[in-house]
């Protein structure tokens, strides 16, 4: 113990504070640094990050106190395995930190500063969103189960390609047919882009979110997972319940009404964009006439 006290005290009169001077850019360093850390804290505790790192605090306690008493073999070990060791971490963290980048990247912290994207048009019709309303709730009254994500800027390709092709106009009857039980397109999502049902049948990555009930099932785990690896709009129908819920940028809203389902979804409709564009040929018309 005396000597891990005399490290510790060596350590410290080694500082020597009084030979550096504190500038603006290490205050502003020491907030960008706090910024980070906090944000990869708060991500990794609902992953498995956060088990490893408790590991790797355990082993890093053991290297410490085997530097402290010379244990050479221990040492010696872990010079050798240390590379190893951290290539098989990221190997074992992949899906985690694609998809910490990947949500890095849906920020836009950039595009907010600078306006480098020009605003994209409505995505979808007001009678889209009232047929995905009319659809939800019918389903949800004879408990069908269902599962309709919906695209925004992050293309969808990849889990389009897993289903069957449909490709048609949206409509309350066309979401409750492909649905039904015992057809051959009620299994799986369908994904929705614009005012289309583009496929039927497509398999979503599955989230290992720790927060999820356990109640809930595999189309509710579907929905949060595709949520989180794009900024797609997925609303859910519980087969069990009948309940109607929506997942959007890894969260779960559950057991929502249809004024709640509305509200989501033109979130995300874009809608104000077409109206902006409509009152600026309205005002070009008048300044014509």
């Amino acid at each position: 113990m005396n000597r891990i006290m005399n490290f510790f005290d060596s350590y410290i009169a080694s500082l020597s504070l009084h030979r550096f001077s504190i500038r603006w850019e290490d205050i502003v360093e020491i907030i960008i640094i706090s910024f980070l850390v906090y944000h990869i804290m708060a991500w990794a505790k609902h992953t498995k990050v956060w088990q490893l790192m408790k590991g790797l605090v355990i082993i890093l306690v053991f290297i410490l106190l085997a530097i402290l008493f010379n244990m050479h073999t221990i040492i010696w070990i872990v010079e050798n395995v240390f590379s190893i060791a951290v290539i098989a971490i990221v190997v074992i963290l992949q899906p985690e930190l694609r998809r910490a980048l990947e949500e890095l990247g849906r920020k836009n912290i950039l595009t907010n500063i600078v306006a480098f994207d020009k605003p994209s048009d409505e995505r979808f019709s007001d009678k889209t969103v009232n047929d995905l309303i009319k659809a939800s709730f019918e389903m949800g009254k004879v408990k069908t189960g269902a599962l309709m994500v919906i695209e925004q800027d992050v293309s969808l390709t990849e889990y389009e390609r897993t289903g069957i092709e449909v490709d048609g106009l949206i409509s309350s009857q066309l979401l409750i047919n492909i649905f039904e039980h015992n057809t051959p397109l009620h299994d799986g999502a369908v994904i929705i882009r614009g005012n289309r049902v583009v496929s039927a049948t497509c398999y979503l990555p599955l989230s290992d979110n720790m927060r999820i009930s356990k109640e809930l099932g595999t189309r509710h785990r579907a929905g949060v997972g595709i949520s989180e690896v794009t900024d797609a709009l997925t609303i859910i129908v519980s087969e069990e319940t009948g309940n109607v819920s929506v997942t959007y940028e890894g969260e779960l809203y559950r057991n929502l009404d249809a004024n709640g389902l509305r509200e989501k979804l033109c979130m995300i409709q874009n809608k104000e964009v077409e109206e902006k564009k409509r009152g600026l040929w309205k005002g070009r018309a008048r300044d014509e006439k």
